[in-house]
């Protein structure tokens, strides 16, 4: 089981003003923003997504933006097991990590875990669509 250290979290919907808070704090405290947004992980997908301007991640760099292209799967159980590295990073450089967005799933797997289930297999998956295609015809 992964230890976590100690961390701040600030949660809440779309538009509250979570970033706003997050970087006013960056200036003022030692700490280092984890964004927990499913939507912000992806490069590209900058419509729609409430992610922070180039100007707001100047002010205040961002763990967990734009590290993967739309093409590739992202998981809670990846974001678990990346928040828990930034966070035991964050906290060996004597910061305190704050972890901000709006997708409750991933701080519920942070907070809790996950269970443990098979990864799925993409030619299972290709191979159910297909079949519903075919039941569909």
């Amino acid at each position: 089981m992964n230890i976590r250290p100690p961390a701040i979290f600030l949660m809440g919907p779309t538009a509250s003003g979570k970033t706003g808070v997050a970087v006013e704090l960056a200036q003022h405290l030692p700490i280092e923003l984890i964004s927990v947004d499913s939507a912000l992980v992806f490069r590209d997908m900058d419509i729609g997504t409430a992610k922070p301007d180039a100007a707001t991640l100047a002010r205040a760099p961002h763990h967990l933006i734009d590290i993967i292209d739309p093409t590739e799967a992202y998981s809670a159980a990846a974001f678990r097991k990346d928040a828990l590295r930034l966070m035991a990073d964050i906290t060996a450089r004597g910061k305190v990590p704050l972890l901000v967005g709006g997708t409750m799933l991933y701080y519920k797997a942070l907070r809790e875990g996950l269970s443990p289930l098979p990864r799925a297999v993409m030619s299972a998956i290709s191979r159910s669509a297909s079949l519903r295609k075919a039941a569909a015809e």
